[in-house]
């Protein structure tokens, strides 16, 4: 009798974040679902970022495996200081630089492996892992936390180099001829990374480490993975584009779960979800307005201002979160006096955000369009007030207002402008009346389409169980 064949090992799959929240936390609940199809993973990270890895070790302990390593020191950076949480834009050059360093005792644990790793599966802002699993003779996927527009745009920035002719102003508009559309942006609109690049803000290794990040997962990837869905980016999706070199895009979104029972997701919350959830149980159904900026802007002074006046202004119920460095930008006294009315609550840190976009009483949310932001309210629902401020904001502000239909402008200015109060005041309280009600409508709409790209028979369900075939075949 024949003895039974061996079955066949499980790929294994290295995966690589990028230590930014709104970077880290797709590509963990991305992997949670390549660990949920059999694959065996393993995940890169440092002794202070091992925390995020909390809820998929948890989850998938027999599937997932961190690799912890030293954070790599580098002159502009705090000793202790491994995430980009609460730090200004322009750490993202530093830590991107930074990162590299990793290459080397990544290559010494795989090499040291019993079973090869197939597929490396690196954030778009960690390049290097490309060329590096050519190394290792696996394939190279870039896993992008933004949608489709707001990868390729950077990357054709890079790849072109595109500069703003002397003495023409913010005004002047850059325009991407070979994305659908052929869409311009003005200059002030454009990243703030990229700007520095040109303007030689940062220094000349530092440069080149960022031009090039772009330049490998142009040149040496397999395919792009985009945390997006057809509903949102179909007509960015129909065709190879230049500007994503030509690679095939898997497009596997919204990849966050649907709930977060222990509101941990991110980090530890600053109130408990059933708190504020009792806090907004005296509310209306879609009569409050959700305030968030993300983890990484931080409102000036006066911005702060014009947001509060506008807040007080329009009378609307709302709930402000402000990112955990920030309490600068609430003005003295405004916390009090909305606690005061029973109108308002500030939230200082991290919130739970997946359920608070849930709740009946939210009725939009005013966002600096970050993605996970943009794909968190899509999924609950919810229309936008779009205030973008940097990197791919701008494009998925336009993206929301102006194609898909599911956001109002309230701030055009980008980082560091403040509103009008006026002006604010109004695009709030016209949200919340009739003139938003189209906007509300869309949104409605978009949110049954993006459950169903998730469950069998849908698009992203499709791209994912496409890419798990994929990767089984590199075994």
């Amino acid at each position: 009798m024949e003895a039974a064949a061996a079955p066949t090992p499980a790929p294994h799959v290295l995966v690589i974040p990028f230590p930014a929240q709104g970077h880290a936390l797709p590509l963990l609940d991305f992997a949670a679902l390549l660990a949920a199809r059999g694959l065996r993973l393993t995940v890169v990270t440092t002794p202070a970022n091992l925390p995020l890895l909390s809820p998929l070790l948890a989850a998938q302990p027999a599937a997932v495996r961190p690799l912890t390593l030293p954070f790599p020191s580098h002159p502009s950076l705090p000793p202790g200081l491994e995430n980009t949480k609460g730090c200004a834009p322009e750490a993202f050059p530093i830590f991107i630089h930074a990162l590299a360093s990793f290459r080397e005792p990544i290559l010494a644990w795989a090499r040291s492996q019993p079973d090869p790793v197939v597929a490396v599966i690196a954030d778009f802002f960690c390049g290097w892992a490309q060329p590096l699993a050519r190394e290792l003779g696996a394939a190279g996927i870039v896993f992008t936390p933004s949608g489709v527009l707001g990868t390729a745009f950077p990357h054709s920035l890079f790849r072109r180099l595109v500069r703003r002719p002397a003495g023409c102003g913010d005004e002047f508009n850059v325009t991407f001829p070979a994305i659908p559309g052929e869409p311009a942006f003005q200059w002030r609109e454009i990243s703030m990374m990229y700007k520095w690049f040109l303007e030689c803000g940062i220094e000349d290794k530092v440069r080149e480490s960022v031009r090039q990040n772009f330049l490998w997962n142009l040149q040496e990837s397999w395919v792009f993975v985009s945390n997006t869905l057809r509903a949102l980016e179909g007509r960015y999706l129909d065709a190879p584009l230049e500007d994503m070199g030509f690679k095939p895009i898997f497009a596997v979104g919204p990849v966050a779960p649907e709930t977060d029972p222990a509101d941990t997701r991110g980090g530890e919350a600053a109130v408990a979800a059933a708190n504020l959830s009792a806090w907004l149980d005296a509310f209306p159904e879609g009569s409050v307005v959700y305030v968030c900026f993300g983890s990484q802007a931080l409102l000036t002074p006066a911005v702060g201002a014009a947001l509060a006046e506008a807040l007080e202004r329009s009378a609307v119920p709302f709930v402000w979160v402000v990112s955990a460095g920030n309490s600068g930008g609430v003005p003295e006294g405004f916390e009090a006096r909305a606690a005061a009315a029973r109108r308002g609550l500030v939230v200082r840190g991290w919130a739970p955000q997946v359920a608070t976009l849930r709740h009946a009483a939210v009725g939009w949310f005013m966002t600096h369009c970050g993605w996970n932001s943009v794909l968190e309210a899509v999924a609950a629902g919810v229309p936008m007030l779009a205030w973008p401020m940097t990197a791919d904001q701008f494009a998925n502000a336009r993206l929301l207002v102006d194609e898909v239909r599911v956001a109002l402008r309230a701030c055009a200015g980008g980082f560091g402008v403040a509103p009008d109060p006026g002006e604010l005041a109004a695009v709030l309280a016209d949200a919340i009346g009739e003139k938003g009600r189209d906007v509300r409508g869309r949104a409605k709409e978009l949110a049954a389409e993006a459950a169903r790209a998730v469950k069998e028979g849908g698009s992203s369900y499709a791209d994912l169980e496409g890419l798990v075939q994929e990767i089984r075949k590199l075994c």
